[in-house]
């Protein structure tokens, strides 16, 4: 594996963040949408590289992505990835979190890093419909430390052959520390906006459920702070420090069965030191810290001619795993 090298002027981690959404603005191709139907009575909505009925008519290997906080198939990295598995040949699939595809869900409940059972609805369901097939998942920031989760849980029978990390915040309250420093203060108040904004969408359902006001989540400034008020008493924890200690990925990689690979930048201004694992993994986990590339940027090229070290890389990768795995 080659490591990432930035250009000459793009090794500041906050210029290898940011310029992915300023360069690339409009996603690379348009997907094929389908809304799946939860047991619990809400939905999750799939972006597809195609039609359900053409992966269910070929035998490519299916690549699916979970994306991170507040995250979309709009996200430069998600349509960027997708698209280049899908040049590859591969079908490639993005699971939207709970309200994250521009519709609130019909629950009260969302999303979190440590909530593992709708990813493990849609990979049963890609199982069932497209059986036989050579299945692969990477997560992304939030959505990587949620695959780690499910790996660790459903590492007796994962679905998925082998797996990416990619930026995962795998010791949550650090992290959730470390955005309030310095310039990180930029992407607290861009992921505070679009949380509290899809709150109030639902904020009958959280009244009902929570007995918070809309007023209270106008108020919120931090993540720490939202997850106090919303996430942890929605999804059953005692408070924001329950919920991070209980859902930080990090202490569970030894539990992960299938081959995985974690990248992780030491620039990245979402993280500190204490994302590095510090024992021994299994053989056949490897943790990738690149010296730059700030949070899911890795942004190589030149400025007037950019390429995504990511997009390059990960569809090779695989390709060259699934053929000695063969």
């Amino acid at each position: 594996m080659s490591d990432f090298l930035p250009p000459f002027g793009l090794t500041n981690p906050h210029l290898q963040t940011l310029l992915p959404r300023a360069l690339r603005r409009h996603p690379l191709f348009e997907p094929t949408w389908q809304t799946l139907d939860t047991p619990d009575g809400d939905f999750l909505d799939l972006a597809w590289s195609e039609t359900p009925e053409q992966v269910r008519n070929n035998d490519k290997p299916i690549f699916v992505l979970f994306h991170g906080l507040e995250g979309s198939f709009s996200s430069p990295y998600a349509n960027g990835l997708m698209h280049a598995f899908a040049t590859q040949g591969w079908n490639s699939v993005l699971m939207h979190f709970r309200g994250c595809s521009g519709r609130p869900n019909r629950l009260a409940r969302a999303y979190h890093s440590g909530e593992t059972s709708d990813a493990r609805w849609v990979l049963e369901y890609i199982r069932q419909h497209y059986p036989n097939r050579i299945v692969i998942a990477a997560g992304v920031s939030l959505g990587g430390n949620m695959l780690v989760n499910y790996l660790a849980e459903y590492a007796d029978d994962p679905i998925v052959q082998a797996a990416t990390i990619i930026s995962a915040p795998l010791d949550l309250a650090s992290c959730s520390d470390r955005i309030e420093i310095g310039f990180s203060k930029v992407y607290r108040d861009y992921l505070m906006r679009s949380l509290k904004s899809n709150a109030l969408l639902k904020i009958e359902l959280l009244h009902q459920q929570l007995g918070i006001d809309a007023e209270q989540i106008k108020q919120l400034r931090r993540l720490r702070d939202f997850d106090d008020l919303i996430t942890a008493p929605l999804h059953g924890f005692s408070d924001a420090q329950d919920y991070y200690q209980r859902c930080s990925g990090l202490a569970k990689l030894p539990q992960i069965s299938v081959p995985t690979l974690l990248l992780q930048a030491k620039d990245d201004p979402f993280m500190t030191d204490k994302v590095i694992p510090t024992f021994p993994l299994p053989a056949h986990v490897e943790y990738r810290l690149l010296a730059h590339g700030g949070h899911v940027g890795f942004v190589s090229g030149s400025l007037f001619k950019p390429q995504y070290w990511l997009e390059e890389y990960l569809p090779k990768h695989f390709q060259h795993w699934v053929s000695h795995a063969n």
